[in-house]
């Protein structure tokens, strides 16, 4: 599957995992980087997914990791989830094809990896 994006496009994002983490440190990147778009996010708690959706003006939000990943509107997703859940959701991205960004290891050992 191609994952190539062609030059100039705008990638549009979606993260899980949007706590504390994505507030201040690591999700404001992504609304304030050139060629980028944050345009949804993921968490398995409803109300705080909403509400964390609408005042960060992000278009769409999802309760389930597996919605957002195979989102056809996502190009690439950033895994901000505690890092046990890191590869589980990593081979799920590359599963569908598209950019992944985790912040931490994706697993606690090379040989996991």
């Amino acid at each position: 599957m191609e994952t190539a994006l062609p030059p100039n496009k705008t990638i549009k994002w979606g993260i899980i995992g949007c706590g504390n983490v994505t507030e201040i440190k690591s999700g404001p990147p992504y609304k304030l980087t050139e060629g980028f778009d944050l345009i949804a996010v993921m968490r398995r708690d409803e109300a705080k997914v909403k509400d964390y959706a609408k005042r960060h003006q992000i278009k769409k939000y999802y309760t389930n990791a597996e919605a957002l990943i195979n989102d056809t509107d996502v190009d690439a997703v950033y895994i901000a989830t505690p890092p046990d859940t890191h590869k589980f959701y990593a081979l799920k991205v590359a599963k569908a094809g598209k950019i992944c960004c985790i912040e931490k290891p994706m697993t606690p050992s090379y040989k996991d990896s």
